[in-house]
């Protein structure tokens, strides 16, 4: 007989309970929902008011098995999944498909995995909130409806395969209206002025940069401007100094732990929730899904005692944090470490980094104010109007800084970075060391990173901290848009300067435009966002998908009914949805180019079944359709005529190589060079139009040598048979076929016989089927 069964959704987290409770308790994992929506069918049955149609799908059929078996031998069965509504949902379903019975099942909730936390819970359960299980049902179920009738027209109308989703689409959206926005600036350019001065300081002479509070907008300006400067002089004529505060800020949410660990620590969004994930189920921090900044007071006292004992009385300010964001929804604390006097842990690299990140926000959120002390300084010029300011900033205390300094998103910028200015005085003549004018760019639009995205989504109120991280990480899965760098091009930019008198002119160039880990829309998220505007554009605006979660949380709070709300949102979608099956029958997404100026025949770019290409000809034509990829670097939107005339010039066949004809093409992979049943990647530095036989042996032959290189055995009696070293280690080649070495074997060692009886086994075994993503973190 089992006296409680405590089920939570992971195994670590079961592992850490576990240490909490004493041999009466066992503790089991659900590894997340233990049922779904139908997945072959609709899964909702319209007509009887939108019921849920739930299955428990076959990967979780020997847990659900399991856990029947222990619950039906417990005398108390404990639901400790997580405080929000997915932990409430998964509970209820527990509930439901375990057929369990009120007396016998306690609710119990915590936001921190410590003992204090967990012993609590259990002296204080409560009933499943069935508010909290109808929003994540009403979420579910609207986001089923979304997709399963809008994705059947995308497969119709642009490509297989491809699918909608309510939030999915609007993070497209952004993403894809800032790269228009990127592709219509016109950058305007201005010369920024920057002089130097010689300020006596001690015994040496500092050098002191002001700016010119005007930016001039040709040359001529500038050089007319300079050549008054030639035998001014320079007064000091105003000299403030103003004292300033900086105050720290809150402690972490999702979204702002999120963005801060992608700037101070490169993780991407999921790599942090993943991570912290792994915190929270070992006991390190609190629920790391929170949109509060609320702190407890034991949390806020114990961060007083760790900053008074380390710091000083001093640095220790205590403050209380209220959550300001659109639909705050549970009110959980903010995500802080459930032991503050812990300032560092043991685990992973990962681990220790966001762990320490967490520390520092939360206990600098109870430090003081840093002081400052600004100066600026007014610099005159003899017969000009305009004049030179010059600033500088000196921390008289350092307060919170002492711990930790807020990132944000233009940390790269050093330009404007203030330092110290030595002491300067009101009608103190300088002298001009010199005068640089230099021409610089309006910027163009930032493109997303995953943390700004984030910020984005959360300031126009779509998705909640749980949807965050699988919005991102699904439209980048499904190839709507790419997260890579992009290396910059090259911009001359004049730069004019007064130098002892002398007016010196030259020209410079610079990189622009390099980017690093951005969000870029692909050809196929650009044509899928567009057909969506078309024909669903209230679903695609931000202001409907935001009143959707306000709908969430009013079902949540027990204010509104969720089939009412479903309802109400299907009977304005579904009619659009078949308006758009009826009024959309051609294919979307194609660009007409022009005509092929030797047969005349229509040019044009569209989605294929493996994405973007070019045709030549259409079905209407007797002679078929000849078709051609596009170029990595190239897009269905810039595209010209000549450029896509270009890319039925490929294959092109360059010669023969040892009686082999050597073509060069381009494939779903890139360019290639391919000769005797051979591939080689060109890579992107080869034009695939330009390259020669010469330079294309010599790529053969490069390849010939790199594989020599990794071929560590070959055998007599099977030329077909050899060992590779490979990318991820020695592998056994057999016909085109690779097979594993057993860890334990030297591959140098294996005789014909050992690696026949490998293949042998590789063949026998059955190849696994990929199991559908199970735990939470992973939905």
């Amino acid at each position: 007989m089992v006296e409680n069964l405590v089920i939570v959704e992971s195994p670590a987290k079961a592992k850490t309970i576990e240490k909490f409770l004493g041999k009466d308790f066992i503790v089991k994992s659900s590894f997340g929902h233990i049922r779904d929506l139908k997945k072959k069918d609709f899964g909702i049955d319209i007509e009887n008011n939108f019921a849920p149609q739930y299955a428990v799908p076959s990967d979780k059929k020997k847990i659900v098995s399991e856990l029947k078996k222990l619950a039906k031998e417990a005398k108390t069965v404990w639901l400790a999944s997580d405080e929000d509504r997915e932990g409430e949902a998964i509970a209820w379903h527990l509930y439901e498909e375990l057929k369990l019975k009120d007396k016998d099942t306690k609710r119990i909730v915590f936001h921190e995995i410590t003992k204090e936390a967990i012993l609590k819970a259990v002296e204080n359960p409560r009933d499943i909130d069935t508010n909290l299980v109808n929003a994540q049902q009403a979420r579910r179920i609207l986001d089923r409806i979304v997709g399963f009738e809008i994705s059947p027209i995308l497969w119709r109308k642009i490509k297989p395969s491809l699918s909608a989703g309510r939030v999915q689409s609007v993070a497209v959206k952004l993403i894809v209206e800032r790269e228009r926005e990127i592709e219509a600036f016109v950058s305007e350019s201005a010369f920024r002025v920057i002089a130097e001065f010689e300020v006596p300081a001690n015994d040496s002479t500092t050098l002191v940069k002001a700016e010119l509070n005007k930016r001039f907008k040709t040359e001529e300006e500038v050089k007319a401007f300079l050549e008054k400067c030639k035998n001014a002089n320079y007064t000091i004529s105003d000299v403030k100094k103003k004292p300033a505060s900086k105050s720290p800020a809150p402690p972490f949410t999702t979204s702002t732990l999120q963005q801060e660990a992608s700037r101070k620590l490169g993780f991407s969004v999921s790599q942090t929730m993943s991570v912290a994930q792994r915190l929270y189920e070992s006991g390190r921090i609190t629920y790391m899904r929170t949109d509060s900044v609320n702190l407890s007071s034991l949390a806020i006292n114990t961060a007083k005692s760790e900053i008074i004992s380390s710091f000083g009385k001093e640095y220790s300010k205590v403050r209380s944090y209220t959550t300001k964001s659109k639909g705050a929804q549970e009110a959980h604390e903010a995500i802080r470490p459930s032991y503050i006097n812990q300032p560092t842990i043991s685990g992973s690299s990962q681990e220790v980094r966001l762990y320490e990140l967490i520390w520092k926000r939360t206990v600098a959120s109870q430090m003081s104010e840093a002081k400052l002390e600004r100066t600026t300084v007014t610099i005159g010029v003899d017969g000009v109007k305009e004049y030179f300011v010059a600033s500088g900033e000196v921390i008289t205390f350092d307060g919170f800084l002492k711990l930790y300094i807020e990132s944000n998103d233009d940390d790269d910028n050093t330009e404007d970075a203030e330092g110290l200015l030595p002491a300067m005085h009101v009608n103190q003549t300088l002298d001009l060391s010199k005068i640089v004018a230099t021409e610089r760019f309006t910027q163009r639009p930032y493109r997303y990173a995953e943390a700004s995205l984030v910020r984005k989504l959360e300031e126009l109120g779509i998705g909640r901290p749980s949807t965050y991280a699988p919005t991102i990480s699904t439209i980048q899965n499904r190839d709507y848009v790419v997260k890579e760098a992009r290396e910059g091009v090259e911009r001359k930019y004049q730069e004019i300067a007064l130098l002892n008198g002398t007016i010196t002119e030259q020209t410079r160039v610079e990189i622009t435009g390099a980017e690093k880990g951005k969000l870029f829309p692909t050809d196929i998220g650009i044509v899928v966002n567009d057909f969506l505007q078309e024909y669903f554009e209230k679903i695609m605006t931000y202001g409907f998908t935001a009143d959707v979660e306000k709908d969430f949380d009013l079902i949540a709070d027990g204010e509104k009914e969720w089939t009412k709300s479903i309802q109400a949102f299907y009977d304005e979608f579904h009619p659009v949805v078949e308006n758009s099956k009826e009024n959309s029958e051609r294919k979307v997404g194609e660009r007409i180019l022009g005509a092929d100026p030797v047969s005349g025949r229509q040019i044009s770019v569209r989605i294929g079944r493996f994405g973007p290409m070019v045709q030549c000809g259409t079905v209407d034509d007797e002679e078929k359709p000849t078709f051609a990829s596009l170029k990595k670097d190239q897009t269905m939107g810039t595209l010209t005529l000549e450029e896509a005339i270009d890319l039925f010039k490929l294959p092109r066949t360059l010669g023969d190589y040892e009686e082999k004809t050597v073509v060069v093409g381009a494939g779903r992979f890139g360019p290639y060079v391919r000769h005797n049943g051979v591939f080689v990647s060109l890579g992107k530095d080869i034009d695939p139009l330009k390259i020669d036989l010469k330079k294309a042996i010599e790529l053969i032959e490069a390849k010939r040598e790199k594989d020599r290189q990794n071929l560590l055995k070959t055998f007599e009696e099977d030329a077909d048979l050899q060992i590779i070293n490979g990318r991820f280690g020695p592998y056994i080649s057999y016909k085109k076929k690779n097979y594993k070495i057993l860890k334990s074997q030297i591959p140098e060692k294996l005789t014909y016989e050992d690696c026949m009886k490998l293949i042998e086994a590789g063949q026998k075994k059955k190849p696994v089927k990929k199991k559908a993503a199970t735990s939470r973190k992973k939905k």
